[in-house]
């Protein structure tokens, strides 16, 4: 049997004080101790020539069926349209929940073990995973109630009996935060009468209970399980919401995050190669907190980074976003990172607290639903309503709110959007839809009342080969540019994860960073945010740059000198000619 390191043991054996108290500690390590040993294959080191990540790094964000075409599992169609088209351009990619569920597009997870056969095999994913990095959803804070779990605990059958929170509909709740306003407790109807569940998210996500170490060892089997089938990062999903306690909050508590740094701390022992990502859709400092002291994850979402560039590109300011990014604190040494502007879900509105003020996040509200989007709401302490995040296509998002059939304004405004997201320090993630110019999908919205539909279309491949390969189309100059600024990005070592950065003082019209690799390349990025054309001295922008002979703009090819001209919404990544 694999034995424990002594520094895993030491780890461990904190964790499992502070979450189950010390007597329960001897046989907590003994089940670990056989669990490690179980999956002891996967251990590989990390070569210090193989870094996890670089400037090459990037995340496509896809459902498993996403792309669909006859008579084809739709994970080899997914596979084989990732090959033909985003080969050397994207390095690695985010399938979606891809196991069977019973809603919330995969996020009410059935069985975690299987694929969903609608999809494909195992086999499908493990071949993807040798081509792409592969990043896998651990949707761990609630499973669905068509799940063998649930239905076990409804007949009182151990061990799943005790893996669900069952309390008095008459328990003060309030202090509760709420992402959504169905109600907190749902009624169950088990063998032993009338019971009712914690459900966050919906009745049909009934959440787990990890006060019963039984169900942590479960879900780190299912971890270690992924990365057995080529996982090499875990996304831990709504894991803010994970352990409860009445009277608190229930998010963000003290023992969510020790359940983080456990799993970090047996990841790191078992399979050093792989990343833990949390997904944590709360204000930036919330967000951060993941980060811990460098022993939770590897790597944070930017949620308040899709929010601000649409302010920044509704109001032709960058003064939110250049003095939010100059706030940042630098990540921990080993974590990073992963900017994106939008994803499965909509565009978060809480990470905007404490950035913008009450009435610039109501006028974002606002214009979004002048561009055709909708807004989902969450409960607050005094029963009211506020909204929690909005529902739109990115690129419907990236719309003139006062002129939204300017499709050339919104085209520009939507590649300066990505532009700015793929320059700043981390990992760019993009959701397929930002690749192919998708807009709102309205139909679907009908079809499962849900708003988040209107951002979750599945094309049929000839259909969206068509649009693709028509070159009056947003979709073609959209998808070509994407790949054009990915491959640029890719083969500069100032965009490197790690590499500095440094936020221009400019005016508000205007956002500029400093890239600066160690010992290496300098880039400068600077984005014009405005319908009207700006200027600024190469000089003002970075003066050692300026005192080179030849500078260049990387995106057009163009030389620079002089004054940096930017058209509307136009980027330039400037750095010095070879």
């Amino acid at each position: 049997m694999w034995s424990l390191h002594k520094d895993l043991q030491q780890k461990i054996r904190a964790s499992f004080e502070r979450l189950y108290g010390a007597e329960k500690v001897p046989r907590l390590l003994e089940r670990m101790s056989l669990l490690v040993s179980r999956y002891s294959f996967l251990f590989e080191p990390c070569g210090a020539d193989e870094p996890f990540w670089d400037e090459k790094s990037s995340l496509l964000i896809t459902y498993g069926d996403m792309v669909t075409d006859e008579g084809q599992a739709p994970l080899v169609t997914l596979e084989s349209f990732l090959k033909e088209h985003l080969s050397g351009v994207i390095s690695g990619v985010h399938i979606l929940p891809f196991f069977p569920y019973s809603s919330d597009d995969g996020f009410s997870v059935i069985d975690y073990r299987q694929v969903n056969p609608e999809l494909g095999t195992w086999e499908d994913i493990e071949r993807i995973a040798r081509e792409f990095t592969l990043m896998v959803d651990l949707v761990l804070n609630h499973v669905s109630a068509s799940s063998e779990w649930f239905e076990h605990y409804l007949s009182g059958i151990a061990p799943e009996r005790e893996y669900f929170i069952e309390l008095d509909p008459e328990t003060d709740l309030s202090s509760v935060v709420r992402p959504r306003t169905t109600p907190l407790l749902t009624p169950a109807y088990t063998v032993y009468g009338e019971r009712w569940v914690w459900t966050t998210f919906s009745s049909d996500q009934v959440d787990l209970n990890y006060a019963n170490p039984d169900l942590l060892f479960e879900m780190l089997d299912i971890l270690l399980g992924y990365i057995a089938k080529g996982a090499r990062i875990i996304r831990l999903d709504a894991i803010a919401y994970l352990w409860k306690k009445i009277g608190t909050s229930c998010v963000n508590l003290p023992e969510t995050h020790e359940v983080v740094r456990l799993m970090r701390a047996v990841t790191d022992r078992v399979a050093p190669c792989v990343r833990l990502l949390t997904e944590t859709n709360l204000p930036h400092q919330e967000n951060i907190s993941y980060f811990g002291n460098g022993d939770e994850a590897h790597m944070v979402y930017q949620f308040s980074l899709p929010p601000l560039l649409l302010y920044t590109m509704q109001t032709g300011s960058a003064a939110h976003l250049s003095s939010w990014a100059a706030s940042l604190d630098e990540p921990p040494p080993g974590c990073g990172f992963l900017n994106f502007t939008a994803s499965h879900d909509g565009i978060g509105v809480r990470p905007l607290e404490g950035i913008l003020t009450p009435e610039e996040i109501d006028q974002v509200v606002e214009n979004v639903k002048k561009c055709g989007g909708l807004v989902s709401s969450r409960t607050v302490e005094d029963g009211s309503e506020k909204p929690y995040e909005l529902n739109i296509t990115w690129f419907d998002a990236m719309r003139v709110p006062d002129d939204p059939d300017d499709l050339t304004s919104q085209l520009r405004r939507f590649i300066c959007s990505q532009a700015i997201m793929l320059e700043l320090k981390g990992i760019p993630a993009v959701y397929f839809h930002n690749l192919t110019a998708t807009g709102n999908y309205y139909e679907g919205v009908e079809q499962t009342g849900m708003n988040r539909t209107i951002n979750r279309r599945k094309w049929r491949r000839k259909e969206l080969e068509a649009r693709l390969s028509d070159r009056e189309s947003a979709a073609f100059h959209v998808f070509n540019t994407f790949k054009k600024l990915l491959k640029i990005r890719a083969g500069q070592s100032a965009f490197h994860p790690d590499a500095a950065q440094e936020v221009i003082a400019l005016p508000d019209t205007m956002f500029g960073i400093r890239r600066i690799a160690q010992g290496g390349q300098r880039i400068v990025a600077v984005s014009n945010v405005t319908g009207n054309p700006q200027s600024v001295p190469l000089h003002d922008l970075d003066t050692e740059l300026a005192a080179f002979e030849k500078v260049r703009d990387l995106i057009s090819d163009q030389p620079v000198s002089g004054d940096v001209v930017l058209e509307p919404w136009q980027t330039c990544w400037l750095t010095a000619a070879d």
